[in-house]
């Protein structure tokens, strides 16, 4: 799939769009909380170029980088509602539009994207901290 969008230059730009999109969207405003209480986004947008060129079957930088690329396990301290998911569809969304990706292939990947997004909804309640065992 990296190659049919156009290889890694194709990507790093999906991801800036992606990230400017975030950044600017009301719909970003949460996402952006959760990329602030981390690492920063400068540093988001490194890691999700090197997730994504893995993830298109290009180079695995990010398993390269941290020894997997387990979605879930990446995300496990990061408290992802519903909201959150559908917010960073939107922005992916949007993103593959603005970078004129369309066409069969295109809407397997968001079908695929939508699958990963709705895995990492959580019920961490305050970061980092399940709901279930929350004092009371």
């Amino acid at each position: 799939m990296i190659e049919q969008m156009g290889g890694e230059s194709a990507v790093r730009a999906l991801v800036e769009t992606f990230y400017d999109l975030m950044e600017s969207l009301p719909e970003g405003a949460h996402l952006r909380l959760l990329h602030e209480r981390g690492q920063g986004m400068n540093n988001a947008r490194s890691e999700q170029f090197a997730f994504m060129c893995g993830f298109l079957g290009g180079r695995r930088y990010y398993a390269e980088r941290h020894g997997h690329m387990d979605l879930r396990a990446i995300h496990a301290h990061v408290p992802v509602r519903p909201d959150d998911a559908e917010n960073w569809l939107l922005c992916m969304d949007r993103a593959l539009a603005a970078c004129g990706h369309s066409g069969p292939e295109v809407e397997r990947l968001r079908a695929s994207l939508r699958r990963a997004a709705l895995r990492l909804v959580n019920d961490l309640g305050e970061w980092g901290v399940r709901q279930s065992s929350a004092p009371k």
